[in-house]
């Protein structure tokens, strides 16, 4: 199944890693550690991040690290902002109705 990244930050378990990892890669042990789960829960959150491309793994040794990968979340960000936009111009017009209907009303009291 092809996840996408509102399905992988739709989980507040998988926002968590993904914090984490912003800073610092962090082998899947390390990830774990941080978490009151299972390391197999861990490791299929780490699975759904991966398929989607927010998280990156690098196998080192014998061991496997993982890093964020935050241009990713340019969809996200592009999503929110056409919302943001759309709800900054029904406020600002709202803010405008509201400030001619009260002129209206100081203009009838005198």
């Amino acid at each position: 199944m092809r996840r996408d990244v509102f399905q992988a930050i739709a989980d507040p378990t998988r926002r968590d890693i993904i914090h984490l990892l912003a800073d610092q890669s962090l082998s899947l042990n390390m990830v774990a550690d941080h978490f009151d789960i299972s390391r197999p829960a861990i490791s299929k959150h780490v699975k759904i991040l991966t398929e989607c491309g927010l998280v990156i793994i690098q196998q080192q040794g014998r061991e496997r690290y993982c890093r964020a990968n935050l241009r990713q979340l340019k969809q996200v960000s592009e999503w929110v902002e056409h919302y943001r936009k759309f709800w900054d111009r029904k406020l600002d017009a709202l803010e405008a109705f509201l400030e001619e209907d009260n002129h209206k009303k100081k203009k009838k009291k005198k």
